[in-house]
């Protein structure tokens, strides 16, 4: 069975059995953060990769899937918790609705999230699940641009979620930047999913994933490893030269090895030949975009004949953010692809209007409250959290 297979399936052995290995100390020199390629050396490693058949390209994606699991020690989920998730303080708006959940990913660490339903009734329903950047750690998931598109997505007919980065917004049990974020947000990516398909009506077949920059680095890996996900739009992220500045995105040796080396673009490429758009901005590391990595990926899409799936919009005058512009661009892919009514959500001009999305402040979406306290077994503090990913 592949690796990426069993990191995929939700049915996984506990591990109670089996020894609990400490974290192996990570080599400061196996690690690839931020710029550590120049554009023109990303360019040329792409450029040099390209490849030359499809069975060339599986057994290269085969080795990249191999190496982040390995890398990040994720061959093997950890046991999944007994509790059921949590959710409450249902809210009604114009044509969606929103909860407040938490539940366990971890036997101890709770996901901390925002759910966003279809009032209108459905046979079946597309899922999309919404992580978040960097930006505004108090925050989290509470920003108005993730409140945007969760909102607008729910009118359109998805079930969506959107949930905290560790130690962001009511995620507080330990810092964001431990040293295994990056194991540990990869797990609660999984567990959001499952979380996500355990809900009623939500179709299988139809689950997206769409997050801006760390948030990206999410997305792209999601799709890369678990073939459940079916959509993929990362935004201001795919890059061949710039590696994720944060712990959580490259803190765990998962692009270099002993004779071993890929970049955020091939990883991304994992995806085909299912539907991605890379949605990119003149303003960062995916200003060459169009020039270097959507070739790329449309050279690995093109094996499968498949070009037609893979989509780049370049926003050359924006910003790093997942603001008006960039929504408006993933909207109609994701309609297309899930089989989402964007009519419900278009004036008359035929433009996604948003403003139906009411913005809510944090105490009104917030997980944990006097009626639903953090539970009692939580981790507490960046070495009990720690103490949790020794699976």
């Amino acid at each position: 069975m592949p690796r990426a297979i069993i990191f995929a399936s939700s049915l996984l052995l506990p591990l109670s059995t089996l020894a609990q290995p400490s974290p192996t100390p990570v080599v400061k020199d196996s690690l690839c953060v931020g710029a550590y390629f120049t554009e023109a050396q990303g360019a040329a490693f792409l450029s040099a990769h390209v490849p030359s058949d499809l069975g060339a390209w599986q057994l290269r994606a085969d080795s990249i899937r191999s190496r982040i699991l390995s890398g990040a020690r994720l061959e093997r989920l950890p046991p999944r918790p007994a509790s059921r998730p949590v959710i409450h303080s249902r809210q009604v708006f114009d044509g969606y609705s929103v909860e407040n959940v938490y539940f366990e990913s971890i036997e101890g660490y709770y996901v901390t999230g925002n759910l966003y339903r279809p009032l209108k009734r459905q046979a079946t329903y597309a899922g999309v699940l919404a992580p978040h950047g960097h930006d505004g750690e108090s925050e989290g998931h509470y920003r108005e641009q993730v409140q945007k598109r969760c909102g607008t997505l729910a009118r359109m007919g998805a079930v969506v979620f959107a949930w905290d980065m560790v130690g962001y917004g009511d995620s507080r049990q330990c810092a964001h930047r431990i040293p295994e974020a990056f194991r540990l947000q990869c797990v609660n990516s999984m567990r959001a999913l499952d979380f996500l398909l355990s809900l009623p009506g939500v179709d299988s077949t139809r689950i997206a994933v769409t997050g801006e920059s760390g948030g990206g680095t999410q997305s792209f890996l999601l799709a890369a490893l678990d073939p459940r996900v079916k959509v993929s739009v990362p935004v201001v992220m795919v890059s061949a030269h710039f590696f994720g500045g944060c712990v959580c995105e490259s803190g765990l040796p998962i692009h270099r090895a002993a004779g071993y080396q890929t970049v955020n673009a091939e990883i991304a490429a994992l995806t085909a030949p299912r539907p991605m758009m890379v949605v990119s901005c003149g303003a960062d590391w995916t200003r060459n975009t169009p020039q270097v990595e959507y070739p790329f990926l449309k050279s690995v899409y093109a094996l499968y004949g498949a070009t037609d799936r893979v989509e780049n919009v370049h926003l050359a005058k924006e910003q790093h953010d997942y603001g008006p512009g960039k929504r408006a661009a993933m909207y109609p892919f994701l309609a297309k692809h899930l089989g989402l009514d964007l009519k419900r959500v278009s004036d008359a001009d035929g433009r996604v209007d948003e403003t139906a999305v009411k913005v809510l402040p944090p105490v009104q979406l917030a997980s944990f409250d006097a009626a639903h306290p953090m539970p009692a077994n939580a981790a507490r503090g960046d070495a009990a959290v720690s103490a949790l990913l020794r699976w």
